[in-house]
């Protein structure tokens, strides 16, 4: 015979790759849409948690409270001390009443041009004397940031010699107001303390030193600022603050006026911070006074021509500091120097957004957009990575606004809703990867017998462990509360097939449990492959009670997962006999085509069609040698619509390519479609060659097999007649064919030596288990021709159950 015939049945039915390629497409759409059944909308619950962060963001912005002040002062603080320091205009000089004036006369008591520095608080003729030759050498305008409450301790005179220096240089000398809470209504309003009034002068300059504080305790905005936060906060009392009150200007404002400088206009109010302190130069206030520094190094006072000079306490002694954006501590005369600067230069800091309702949007705007292009990011780490770069980002693009640009804009409040709307964006993402995971793993395992997925768990190190996974789930479980899995006995068509045992039966038997697992790239195959579950079930419960069909057991489901229980046929599947270089012998085909089809006419008689007669579904039964038919998941009821059946076989091949003849592949089974596969089951025997292997006659369209078999005429012709292509030109019975055979057998029989098997020669069909007749059929009987195959050598097939599915 011809070894390429000898190919196992599955190379013969291998898909083309274009079959292949529209079925894995077919395969991934289903996989996908299950998948997304399963688990969440994609990215939808990102989508909410970003925009749950920015409304809140945007509301928190738009309300402006404390927190939200304190946050973004703090976060302006940060930006200031990592902004470079900045050259402050040399027009401004602060004569400094430092630690090396207040002990200067001390260390040096001959010097009585510092007489007047003896002791604290100095006489006021010291700043008189300053300020005559500051202004005397050119100076444009002298401000003193000193309050002068209240007459000399060193008498009147020492008022009219400040005095008198005032009147000299009208409007070009400033004193010191400050705002302080009335000490007659205490907290209910404030009052203005000005100089001393032996002090006052038609034309003197005064200007207010009171700075706000924000909520982080720091001085952030201009003094003229001071009025307005204390008519907010107590609007009963501002008409009243203001006309009465609120009647001088800021100290930088007088003091650029009595330097009768102009400067630019600006809608801002924060202060620029050139620096840290002593950024501004700083000379101590004895050297003015000392003749020897004046006429030395400030060479007779032409140091500060064209200047405006700020005179005001910058020793720790004098603790006349204040916590600023550059400096936790900042003498007062110094906030003073950077407030002037910051309006000479134009340099204030101007919040662009200052409106809640716009600042709200625009926060929004930002975290919202921000959150969603995050949120579009697919792997956790890529989100959790854009998150902070854009977060860093925007704290770039803030910093270089505040710093090139001198604009304020909500920073701190966005920085936050940027990371609270990613991390959580990302701790979403995460969750729902992990969930969408956990779905494909289920859609995976649950579709696990396709091919083509199988092919995709095999290219994936993490989806290889599924398999091993769902068969240890299976093999731990008990499934209906009675059947304890022991082991996977094969995988077939619509399902897998476990032995089990039956743990509430005497004795605990051995049975055989089939799982609904198609083994289909179309996953739509599972309501067909139920179909056919519940069907088989359904013919096992009416055949089930032959000797040579597997008694039904139990059909339930559970967990979402069908299970049919049958009987346990211990055994090998005739396909293993095949599976040699030798084939049968025509005595010994004739006996198992006298077996098949006594089991087929028992079937037959009771209206049903098998459709997947095949060696893999042919049992040899290990205790006695005899065939056992399994596999009823095809079977058809001659009672069945033709149209339901078409439909069945436009989704699912119904029977095995070789083994089912035409008009069962276009979906009109007959009876003799039976009979046409148990031929085919005999010229595989006969030839050791898979139907689908062989040939047709080009002119009759009849399969060529006699020249590979060792046959005689009239055995070939049952089978011919058993193989027709048209079924009309077929046996039309199994009686029919038992009837030809039955003369071929006795004949043998009496030619050959008697066997220990035996078979019945009558076309009866064997009587059921609940027969009367149970033990022994009451009929002729031959001897069998043949033992069950081992051949010689070689170790005996082990015996297998019904592996059939």
């Amino acid at each position: 015979m011809n070894s390429n015939c000898k190919e196992d049945a599955s190379k013969t039915q291998s898909p083309s790759p274009s079959s292949q390629s529209t079925q894995r497409q077919e395969t991934t759409k289903t996989l996908a849409f299950s998948f997304l059944g399963r688990g969440f909308q994609r990215d939808r619950w990102s989508y909410w948690v970003v925009g749950l962060v920015a409304l809140v963001a945007a509301i928190a912005t738009a309300g402006n409270g404390k927190g939200v002040q304190l946050l973004e002062r703090q976060l302006q603080t940060l930006l200031t001390r990592l902004r470079p320091k900045v050259a402050p205009p040399a027009e401004i000089v602060i004569v400094a009443i430092d630690d090396t004036s207040l002990g200067q006369y001390a260390r040096n008591p001959r010097l009585h041009e510092l007489e007047t520095l003896q002791h604290w608080p100095w006489k006021r003729e010291a700043y008189a004397i300053a300020m005559e030759r500051l202004l005397e050498a050119g100076a444009k305008a002298v401000a003193l940031d000193v309050i002068l409450a209240g007459p000399s301790l060193y008498g009147e005179a020492d008022d009219a010699r400040l005095q008198k220096v005032l009147q000299a240089y009208p409007q070009r000398i400033v004193l010191a107001a400050m705002y302080e809470e009335d000490t007659l209504r205490p907290g209910a309003l404030v009052q203005l303390v000005k100089p001393d009034p032996g002090l006052r002068t038609p034309s003197l300059a005064l200007g207010s030193i009171n700075y706000p504080l924000e909520e982080d305790n720091r001085i952030h905005r201009l003094a003229e600022v001071f009025p307005r936060q204390w008519a907010n906060n107590n609007p009963d009392l501002a008409s009243e603050f203001y006309e009465f009150v609120a009647t001088i200007p800021s100290f930088s404002r007088a003091t650029l006026q009595a330097a009768d400088l102009s400067y630019p206009k600006s809608k801002g109010e924060n202060i620029f911070y050139y620096g840290p302190p002593n950024t501004f130069e700083q000379i101590p206030f004895a050297d003015i006074l000392d003749s020897e520094n004046w006429n030395s190094y400030l060479q007779k006072g032409e140091y500060f021509r064209n200047k405006i000079v700020l005179i005001g306490p910058t020793s720790e002694m004098l603790k006349d500091f204040h916590p600023t954006p550059v400096s936790e501590q900042m003498a007062g005369v110094e906030v003073q120097a950077n407030a002037i600067a910051t309006l000479l230069e134009g340099k204030i800091l101007v919040e662009v957004l200052p409106n809640g309702a716009a600042r709200g949007l625009f926060v929004f705007a930002i975290v919202f957009g921000l959150g969603i292009f995050i949120s579009r990011r697919k792997q956790g780490l890529a989100r959790a990575g854009w998150t902070v770069g854009g977060a860093i980002a925007f704290l770039g693009l803030s910093y270089l606004a505040f710093v090139g640009g001198r604009i304020i804009v909500p920073v701190a409040i966005p920085v936050a809703g940027i990371v609270l709307g990613g991390s959580g964006s990302a701790a979403v993402g995460a969750l729902e990867e992990l969930w969408r995971k956990r779905n494909l793993r289920q859609t995976i395992k649950y579709y696990a017998s396709s091919p083509i997925v199988q092919e995709i768990i095999a290219q994936d190190e993490d989806l290889k462990d599924i398999l091993e996974e769902r068969d240890r789930e299976i093999l731990s479980a008990t499934l209906g509360g009675r059947y304890k899995v022991l082991r996977k006995l094969s995988a077939g068509g619509f399902g897998e097939t476990y032995i089990a045992l039956d743990l509430q039966r005497p004795g605990t038997p051995t049975c055989v449990i089939k799982q609904l697992r198609p083994a289909s790239n179309n996953p739509k195959h599972w309501e067909i492959a139920k179909r056919f579950l519940a069907k088989e079930a359904e013919i096992l419960e009416r055949l089930g009670k032959h000797d040579r069909i597997p008694q039904l057991l139990a059909y339930f489901e559970e967990g979402n997962e069908f299970y049919l229980i049958e009987e346990f046929i211990e055994g090998c599947p005739l396909s293993h006999e095949l599976a040699v270089d030798v084939p049968f012998s025509q005595g010994r085909v004739g006996l198992l085509l006298w077996e098949l089809l006594s089991i087929l006419d028992f079937i037959h008689q009771r209206g049903a069609i098998h459709r997947d007669i095949k060696p893999g579904n042919i049992i040899r039964r290990a205790w006695d040698g005899k065939l056992v038919l399994i596999d009823f998941g095809a079977v058809k009821e001659r009672t069945q619509s033709n149209e339901a059946e078409r439909v069945d076989t436009q989704t699912i091949a119904i029977g095995s390519r070789g083994y089912a003849p035409r008009e069962q592949a276009l979906g009109n089974p007959q009876f003799n479609s039976d009979i046409y596969a148990a031929g085919m089951v005999a010229i595989r025997a006969l030839t050791l060659c898979h139907p689908a292997k062989l040939k047709e006659d080009p002119d009759t369209g009849e399969i060529v097999w006699e020249d590979r078999a060792n046959v005689s005429a009239a055995f070939a012709a049952i089978v011919n007649k058993m193989i027709r292509s048209n079924f009309r030109d077929r046996y039309q019975s199994v009686s029919e064919v038992l009837a030809d055979l039955n003369p071929f057998l006795q004949n043998l029989h009496s030619q050959e030596a008697p066997l220990r098997r035996e078979s019945p020669i009558r076309a009866e069909p064997i009587e059921s288990r609940d027969s009367p007749a149970d033990t022994e059929p009451e009929t002729a009987t031959l001897p069998a021709l043949d033992e069950p195959f081992s051949s010689e050598g070689e170790t005996a097939i082990a015996p297998e159950a019904n592996s059939g599915s």
